[in-house]
C-alpha cells in the first residue's frame, strides 16, 4: 500500500468517525430537548393545577393543561416523573 493509500484510508476513516460524533451529539441534544420540553408541559399544568386548586383559576384552564401533556406524552412517549432534588443555587428555567 503506498503512502497516498494509507492517507487516504486515514481520512476516510477520520470522516467516518467524525460523522458517528455527530450523530451521538444530535442525538444527546434531541434528548436533552425533549426532557426541557416536557418539564416544560409539566410546569404549565403545575401552575394550572396551582391556580384551580388556591387561585380560583378554570377548571378549563387545568383540563387543557392535562391535554397538552397528553398531547406530549402521545407524541414522545412517558415522561419521567421522578421528582429531582435542586438546590437553592440552580436557576429555575421560568
Amino acid at each position: 500500500m503506498g503512502f497516498m493509500d494509507k492517507v487516504k484510508a486515514q481520512a476516510e476513516q477520520a470522516v467516518v468517525k467524525a460523522q458517528q460524533g455527530v450523530a451521538q451529539g444530535q442525538a444527546k441534544f434531541e434528548t436533552y430537548q425533549a426532557s426541557r420540553n416536557a418539564d416544560a408541559v409539566l410546569r404549565e399544568l403545575g401552575r394550572a393545577y396551582y391556580a384551580h386548586q388556591r387561585a380560583s383559576g378554570s377548571a378549563e384552564a387545568l383540563d387543557a393543561a392535562l391535554r397538552t401533556v397528553d398531547e406530549f406524552v402521545t407524541a414522545n412517549g412517558p415522561i419521567d416523573t421522578t421528582p429531582r432534588e435542586t438546590s437553592p443555587s440552580e436557576p429555575d428555567d421560568l
